[in-house]
């Protein structure tokens, strides 16, 4: 699945192109901009991702931090984005720093802490290197939107009575930036429903940091319901890069 053939590129230009197209339908029936684009490359291969760069895709989102930071490594010049989604361990968080512009999943505290001193400890080494200092790490709030989360084993995410607390510790650490929020619909649930939630949310957030109106929301199967409901960001991924590659 490494493949850099015609055959790969012209697939993937079809799919992403199909996609742009349902985003951008969306966002004319709801009336609004077009939110941004991540496609999530988990799984694929970096030739994937080069080829999409070379297709004008610019933000491109991981999940695995040991994969992700290979893939942006081999990748330094091409000039990607790149989003960390997944569930992130306090100990990654310095690996993190080195190549990600945002995180979507800072759900606790002391991730925001480990986050921060990762920052710290990046500039410091860019400086002993004489190189400049990199730009605040964009923090999405991922926030759990069930109505029950306590029942069943979740997805990650913080209470969304816990926000304001954690927007606060965000706020306060100089090479953060507090960008907004995300979260996945529940299983189960109505999109739509759950997304109708999430830009509440966003609204409270954002009526005490204006700066923090981001909402990063909706996937392959929902992305309609998430721009109706003022996604700014889509992380998409297997509508563009088909199924996942078999190991082995």
């Amino acid at each position: 699945m490494s493949s850099t053939s015609p055959d790969r590129t012209a697939d993937l230009q079809a799919r992403l192109s199909a996609v742009r197209q349902r985003i951008s339908d969306a966002a004319a029936a709801a009336g609004r901009e077009q939110p941004s684009l991540i496609v999530v490359t988990k799984y694929f291969p970096a030739s994937d991702a080069a080829i999409l760069a070379g297709l004008g895709v610019r933000d491109v989102g991981e999940n695995k931090a040991q994969e992700a930071e290979s893939k942006a490594a081999e990748l330094e010049h091409a000039g990607l984005n790149w989003h960390f989604i997944g569930q992130l361990q306090t100990n990654k968080a310095k690996s993190v720093v080195k190549y990600a512009r945002a995180v979507h999943s800072v759900d606790r505290p002391g991730l925001v802490t480990a986050l921060a001193k990762a920052m710290m400890a990046e500039n410091s080494r860019r400086a002993e290197a004489g190189r400049p200092e990199r730009e605040p790490l964009e923090c999405f709030l991922q926030i759990d939107l069930r109505p029950q989360p306590d029942v069943a084993a979740g997805r990650g995410g913080a209470k969304p009575e816990e926000m304001l607390a954690l927007a606060a510790a965000v706020e306060q650490e100089p090479a953060l930036r507090l960008a907004g929020l995300m979260a996945v619909a529940p299983l189960g649930e109505d999109p739509a429903a759950a997304f109708s939630r999430l830009q509440q949310l966003s609204q409270e957030l954002a009526s005490r940091y204006p700066a923090a109106d981001g909402i990063s929301a909706g996937m392959s199967h929902d992305l309609e319901a998430a721009v109706a409901h003022g996604a700014t960001h889509l992380r998409i991924g297997s509508d563009i890069l088909g199924p996942r590659p078999t190991v082995g």
